[in-house]
């Protein structure tokens, strides 16, 4: 199963113990939608959103001295946006209407932050898992050496027709 699909399972628990929740989206810290469960809600601009009030919140707990950024809080009159952060590279992102009790948003967003980020920490290790076993290069026979990538800092065999001749050909 791949983490975007295990986050999205989590995101739809999440919804189901918290009833007053109305969205939730599982985003990379630099903006990018890793899922989401939020009808009626643009979930990439709030994704590029969050990743910019997550810069602030960074800087600001720095700047105050308060350690690490945790989590982030914001009330309007129809209710909360709440992020926490998941790990060091994904953040989490909950709306819920105005009715739902504060305290148990964080309980629930802290819980669910954790485990994505427990998730998204397993697939970046499968991941490094995977680049350790690939070999350092791959030859590909059915792509020419000059759009091989992999081979961009090897000397380039031209072929046999337009190498340079050293001695003239006897037949000439």
């Amino acid at each position: 199963m791949a983490v975007e699909a295990e986050v999205l399972n989590e995101l739809r628990r999440l919804r189901t113990r918290m009833p007053q929740l109305t969205g939730s989206l599982a985003a990379s810290a630099d903006g990018l939608v890793l899922a989401q469960d939020m009808p009626g809600v643009e979930p990439d601009g709030l994704a590029a959103l969050t990743a910019a009030a997550l810069g602030i919140a960074h800087r600001m707990a720095d700047t105050a001295r308060r350690g690490e950024f945790c989590e982030l809080l914001m009330r309007g009159a129809q209710g909360y946006v709440a992020t926490y952060a998941a790990g060091s590279s994904a953040v989490l992102t909950l709306l819920a209407d105005g009715r739902a009790n504060v305290g148990r948003l964080h309980l629930e967003g802290r819980r669910s932050g954790a485990r994505i980020a427990d998730l998204v920490a397993a697939h970046l290790d499968a991941q490094a898992r995977d680049q350790d076993r690939r070999p350092a290069f791959v030859l590909d026979d059915a792509v020419p050496p000059s759009h091989n990538r992999t081979l961009g800092t090897l000397p380039v065999r031209l072929p046999r027709q337009s190498r340079p001749r050293l001695r003239p050909d006897p037949g000439e």
